[in-house]
């Protein structure tokens, strides 16, 4: 069983389409009781931080996810779910986020297209096997105004060229987020999230 947060995120009802497509049982939720006993969770995401981490304290999911997180449990935070993973956000006024990851999130460089829609090439900097199966330089959808920057760089495993150099997969223990929507990334998309899950649910340590 896949469990997929629901807090307002706009993206939630393709990633429930793209896990079901894949064939395994999925779960949308908002109750933090079904947090702590997921096996596996998305943390999907679309609109801004602020408004986010509002309809998180609100729903009592902040302490439930940090500690399933803390607990070493597979986790997968995808676009806004995982620039919340982060201490801080330049967003909006600023906004002080999860901070499961230390760091910050700031805005896209000047000089380049904000947002950035589109499809761009993610550069696997090192092996992790949430790639398994994708090509180096595969082509996956991106719809954002941020970037995360980690405090540890070695947490980087995927980075994306737009206007500088940009995190856009990270990785901890069991924990791993993209920038890019994997939902709307086709087949690589899809193989992503199935690596995700099958890691998940054999109850591997991503770390290698």
């Amino acid at each position: 069983m896949i469990t997929i947060i629901d807090y307002g995120a706009g993206n939630m009802r393709s990633v429930f389409n793209a896990i079901t497509t894949l064939g395994y049982q999925t779960r949308v939720t908002s109750s933090p009781g079904d947090v702590l006993a997921a096996e596996a969770i998305i943390l999907p995401g679309v609109g801004a931080a602020g408004d986010a981490m509002e309809n998180l304290e609100t729903s009592g999911l902040i302490t439930p996810l940090r500690l399933f997180i803390e607990n070493n449990r597979p986790f997968l935070g995808i676009c806004v779910g995982m620039q919340l993973l982060f201490t801080y956000t330049e967003e909006g006024k600023g906004q002080q986020c999860l901070d499961i990851i230390p760091g910050q999130v700031h805005r896209l460089s000047p000089g380049v297209k904000i947002p950035q829609i589109g499809w761009n090439q993610v550069n696997q900097r090192s092996y992790h096997p949430i790639f398994d199966g994708i090509p180096n330089r595969s082509n996956f959808y991106f719809a954002h105004s941020y970037h995360a920057s980690p405090n540890n760089e070695s947490l980087v495993i995927g980075e994306t060229e737009y206007g500088i150099p940009i995190c856009s997969v990270i990785a901890r223990g069991n924990l791993a987020a993209t920038q890019f929507h994997p939902e709307k990334s086709g087949k690589v998309g899809l193989k992503l999230y199935d690596n995700f899950i099958k890691l998940a649910l054999a109850n591997r340590v991503f770390d290698i």
